[in-house]
């Protein structure tokens, strides 16, 4: 029942009526609200195109310092007489006409603009000038990819990881899915793990601004030698170990002049900073029968499939001549 429906009732008393018209007053004169107010306001995030360089300090984006090679116009508010395009020498100074040289390297844009206005102030040729810099070229907007995949990419304002990676060729197959990327102004480098799993992916695809090194380092892999179809190198998948069975598989398998009762694992041990190599015997044909546990491979192990003589022999043409031989015998010894 209403506001309305209550005020028609013929039994409501007179103060009934009265306070439920002022409660309904009131209420109408409350701002509406929903019921569902939504995820609370946010601001777009700032639009750092126009903005040359950057270092990352305390969770936030600064001016970067100036440095040896940047090349800057200087602005002064008022006056179109006045804006010299000079690059920093390699001793960090530019020469800028009125006061001369003036230290910059290692400074901000903030404190290289008040340091030219205090030389031009002390000089005497103006009374308060309102210095403005705008950098041209920077030295240092670029990013650099190493380790697998080796590119210098040019940058402004910011980018993303997996954007430069593209631009870059894609990741090599060889490349560990543990990214590693040194920033300016970070005492420690930043681990990225971009997993195997694209639902993920998203949060792994972090902001990337000029002055960044990407580290791709290189994945585990497994090195395959002697009797296998592809002999060669596997690289060992992120979140997933590698057995023997597995990578006699990608080798497209074991050719029949192999001698499965001696395959060869090499593997590199460390102790106390000693490399030491240690040789393990493995029957491959006891692995496939279930008989024998199918081991674990580690990264930088060598699998050796060596030859067996009596199979080379009877693969090349051997076979026959065993056959001409014993019948050679058999005559003869009838005879």
């Amino acid at each position: 029942m209403n506001a309305i429906s209550l005020l028609r009732a013929p039994a409501l008393p007179q103060i009934a009526r009265t306070l439920i018209v002022a409660v309904s007053l009131a209420l109408a004169a409350l701002p509406a609200r929903a019921q569902f107010s939504g995820p609370p306001h946010t601001h777009p995030p700032q639009d750092r195109a126009n903005t040359p360089k950057y270092t990352h300090k305390n969770n936030q984006f600064q001016p970067a310092r100036l440095s040896a090679g940047d090349l800057i116009t200087v602005h002064l508010y008022g006056s179109n007489d006045y804006g010299p395009t000079v690059r920093v020498n390699l001793d960090g100074n530019i020469q800028l006409p009125l006061i001369g040289s003036v230290t910059v390297k290692d400074l901000s844009v903030s404190q290289a603009e008040d340091r030219i206005a205090q030389r031009l102030k002390s000089a005497g040729m103006y009374r308060d000038p309102q210095i403005t810099l705008e950098i041209a070229e920077s030295a240092a907007q670029v990013v650099t990819l190493t380790g697998e995949a080796h590119a210098v990419l040019p940058v402004t304002g910011e980018r993303h990881l997996f954007e430069l990676i593209a631009a870059a060729g894609g990741l090599p197959p060889t490349a560990s899915h543990r990214i590693i990327v040194n920033r300016p102004g970070l005492p420690d480098p930043i681990v990225v793990d971009i997993g195997t799993d694209p639902l993920h992916s998203q949060q792994s695809n972090i902001a990337i601004y000029p002055g960044d090194t990407i580290v791709l380092s290189r994945v585990g892999v497994v090195y395959l030698l002697g009797q296998f179809r592809t002999p060669g190198a596997i690289p060992i998948t992120q979140n997933s170990p590698l057995t023997l069975m597995q990578a006699t598989s990608l080798a497209g398998g074991a050719l029949f002049n192999a001698r499965y009762d001696d395959l060869r694992i090499i593997r590199t041990v460390s102790v106390d900073g000693a490399h030491t190599r240690t040789l393990v015997k493995v029957d491959v044909k006891q692995v496939m029968l279930g008989k024998l546990p199918d081991p674990i491979l580690q990264p930088d192990d060598i699998l050796f499939l060596p030859t067996s003589p009596m199979k080379a022999a009877l693969s090349s043409g051997g076979l026959s001549i065993l056959l001409n031989l014993a019948s050679v015998m058999l005559i003869a010894f009838n005879y």
